[in-house]
């Protein structure tokens, strides 16, 4: 038996395990294979349409009964400098050269948008049984008609106080996000990542200054490390970078082999890739250029300049310009389908549990 109920209650799934929104990794595929394992199956939606997002959602309907987790980013838009955007296209000009790139060409920006009217009209829509939010919470207004639609809120936080702030605005539970987690730090009342707790020290305190569920994340990959959150106080764990080498994940397949080598130290918090700081395998770029630069243009906008290298790069099989976003727990990734992943882990925890309560 789970020692705390209340996600299972929540979110009215198998297990206490989500399965994390890995936006560019994963589509409804994934999140239909968790679903089917008996987690919350999340589809990150910040890199979508308002149509390909509501598309998503009525293939994962149409294949399982199980409540869905739409997951979007709320950051603040910030427009694109032109004096950092140039700068930063000369830092990136003899990768430009060296792949035979022309540095004035146009170029689509980056596509992360922060959530709108146009995706809470989706969420109305779709009504959707939790919707998950990056960065913070949206605006008053729309939060509130998400809560209308019958959603239940959650959010990530990277230090107690952004937990409480999530708890005073709205939240119905929080992920404590520490620093091990893969993918972009959820942080948005700070910006020095120097401070950021590791999940050990983060879950507790968080659990100890707030009242709704918490979600443990960062560095949990196995039976162990979900046993430890919950000894820690969580009410449930989310879940990335395990699911990641999972056939149904959308990593190429030169992706995996890196993912599939990863060791304890090969990732690194970076902002090159999108300007914002997010945790993945170390690349070529990463190496040469931060992994923390004072150049990089704002979030989404670094991503930008990197797109048409990104590109190249991959056609010759090479991930050098390419954010394969991954946390420290990494080498515990499994090569097996996520439904049967899930079950192996939630089965390897309820056994370390029991042993602990016994």
């Amino acid at each position: 038996m789970w020692p705390d109920r209340r996600i299972l209650n929540l979110f009215k799934t198998e297990f206490p395990i989500v399965q994390a929104p890995m936006a560019g990794a994963m589509d409804a595929d994934l999140v239909i294979a968790a679903a089917q394992g008996g987690a919350l199956g999340s589809l990150p939606c910040a890199m979508l349409s308002a149509e390909k997002a509501r598309e998503q959602v009525q293939i994962i309907r149409q294949r399982v009964s199980a409540p869905v987790n739409m997951n979007f980013f709320c950051h603040k838009l910030v427009s694109a400098d032109p004096s950092r955007e140039a700068a930063w296209k000369e830092r990136l000009a003899s990768y430009y050269t060296e792949h035979d790139l022309d540095p004035v060409a146009p170029v689509n920006a980056a596509n992360r948008a922060p959530f709108d009217g146009a995706m809470c009209e989706v969420v109305e829509e779709l009504k959707p049984e939790i919707v998950s939010f990056h960065f913070g919470l949206p605006e008053k207004g729309l939060l509130a008609r998400v809560k209308a639609a019958g959603c239940k809120v959650i959010s990530s936080a990277t230090t107690v106080k952004e937990a409480v702030w999530l708890e005073e605005s709205g939240a119905d539970v929080i992920i404590a996000q520490g620093a091990e987690a893969g993918g972009h730090r959820g942080m948005f009342l700070t910006d020095d990542i120097t401070q950021q707790p590791g999940t050990f020290a983060l879950v507790p305190q968080v659990v100890d200054a707030v009242h709704v569920p918490v979600i443990a994340a960062g560095g949990i990959a196995d039976g162990r490390g979900i046993a430890a959150a919950f000894a820690l106080g969580a009410a449930g764990v989310q879940i990335g970078t395990a699911y990641l080498r999972c056939p149904e994940s959308k990593v190429s397949a030169p992706a995996r082999t890196l993912l599939a080598q990863g060791r304890d130290d090969s990732t690194v918090i970076t902002n090159v890739m999108t300007g914002r700081p997010a945790r993945g395998l170390v690349n070529r770029v990463m190496r040469e250029l931060g992994p923390i630069s004072p150049d990089a243009p704002e979030f989404p906008h670094a991503a930008t300049s990197l797109a048409p290298l990104k590109a190249a790069a991959e056609k010759q099989g090479k991930l050098d310009f390419t954010n394969l976003w991954a946390g420290q727990a990494v080498r515990l990734g499994r090569d097996m389908p996520a439904a049967a992943l899930t079950r192996a882990l939630a089965g390897s925890a309820l056994a370390r549990l029991s042993k602990m309560a016994g």
